[in-house]
């Protein structure tokens, strides 16, 4: 397979799948029934922010790994394609809930042990930026480790950097039923299991493209460098439409309650689509059992931007030279053994 390999899905996952293997030398060709980014990828949000510290495992390690690689990774997409992706290391800040300040504690201490020391949390009385949401104990939890990317500015820069190695991506149509990597998104979830979560998300013309993001009250508000914010997201199981509604405008209002910097910034794009979520809640990565040269790459979810190029460096590993670091979470299941 390693000839010449085809990737189905032009999802960040696919296209972060091809890239990587076309940067190794491999010739690549994507399949996508609709448009590149047309599914879950195309949102606004672009938060790649790390798991809580406390009660480390295999699954935050990968994304911690690859949120520090993050920045060279991305780029050198932007240098190959020509395209900004939109990524910076801005930071986070989260407001801390009264009498919380103990267990933010732990969680510093936590952050201390497994993250680089440049990338620590600590509590501050006086945050920095043009969004600081209030706080009802005065204090703030910040850190130097979350990042921002664009999703839709992403996805153009991956499809620009395997054209200018060679890719090639077809849009509009399915790829065929023979060996490939499958990162089809929802779609391809079924047999092993997953299901997909409605999001929906806004971007405000407001501009603080190098103010920190903020987390608060379960919404994230990330600056983006286009003079942009975005605001996302909601999650919704129960239904599967992919029009914006109430719960969105409900959204957009909390944040501006939040950051009151946003009361006047007008709307100018709402998103709604169906993400990807495995069983597991890990990421699906690694071979399709009982499909010899198949691979999947899938279940993304709420952290598919961040764990993308990590996905795909494991792919490419495992198919151009043989070595599986797949840790057994990431595995997708035997769709054969049913349950």
């Amino acid at each position: 397979m390693a000839s010449g390999i085809t990737v189905a899905g032009a999802g960040v996952f696919g296209l972060a799948c091809a890239w990587e293997l076309a940067r190794r030398g491999a010739r690549v060709r994507v399949f996508e029934t609709a448009l590149i980014g047309a599914g879950a990828s195309g949102g606004h949000v672009g938060a790649l922010a790390p798991h809580a510290p406390e009660n480390w495992n295999a699954k935050k390690q990968v994304q911690l790994d690859v949120l520090v690689a993050a920045a060279d990774w991305w780029a050198e997409v932007a240098a190959a394609g020509g395209v900004d992706p939109g990524y910076a290391r801005s930071g986070r800040i989260q407001p801390v809930p009264e009498g919380a300040a103990p267990r933010m504690a732990e969680r510093i201490a936590a952050a201390g042990a497994h993250w680089p020391c440049w990338a620590g949390m600590e509590l501050t009385d006086a945050p920095q930026g043009l969004l600081v949401p209030a706080s009802p104990s005065g204090l703030w939890l910040v850190d130097r480790l979350t990042a921002r990317i664009s999703p839709r500015r992403a996805g153009a820069a991956l499809a620009a950097a395997i054209r200018a190695r060679g890719g090639e991506i077809v849009e509009g149509q399915p790829a065929p039923d023979a060996p490939a990597i499958w990162a089809t998104g929802v779609a391809g979830l079924a047999p092993f299991g997953g299901s997909g979560v409605k999001g929906q998300s806004a971007l405000l013309a407001f501009s603080a493209a190098d103010a920190p993001q903020v987390f608060a009250d379960g919404v994230h508000i990330v600056p983006h460098a286009d003079g942009t914010v975005a605001i996302g997201s909601t999650s919704e199981r129960d239904v599967m439409d992919t029009a914006t509604d109430a719960q969105l405008e409900a959204l957009i209002d909390k944040a501006r309650a939040l950051c009151p910097a946003l009361g006047d910034a007008p709307v100018v794009d709402r998103w709604a689509g169906i993400r990807p979520r495995a069983r597991s809640r890990a990421p699906l990565v690694g071979p399709w059992p009982g499909r010899p040269d198949h691979y999947v790459a899938n279940g993304g979810f709420k952290i598919g931007l961040a764990m993308a190029p990590a996905c795909a460096v494991m792919l490419a590993d495992l198919i151009l030279d043989g070595r599986d670091r797949i840790p057994e979470g990431f595995r997708p299941p035997d769709p054969r053994a049913g349950g």
